[in-house]
């Protein structure tokens, strides 16, 4: 089970930390996606994007989870 992690006598869940890291690697597959022309070929850009974040996130949780 996730440990809380506490800053300044607060509590915080570690989805804080998780979910930014998440982001930034779906931010840079996105760059390297329009970088070489294969974002042009998603379909639905909307629902790839949160598909890749998803996909990350849990990715995410299970490599740097207790």
């Amino acid at each position: 089970m996730f440990e809380e992690l506490a800053f300044g006598g607060l509590l915080f869940s570690p989805l804080v930390i998780f979910m930014p890291i998440a982001f930034l690697l779906s931010w840079g597959t996105r760059a390297v996606l329009h970088k070489t022309g294969l974002y042009s070929r998603v379909w639905k850009v909307a629902w790839f994007e949160v598909g890749l974040y998803v996909c990350y996130l849990a990715l995410v949780i299970y490599l740097l989870g207790s």
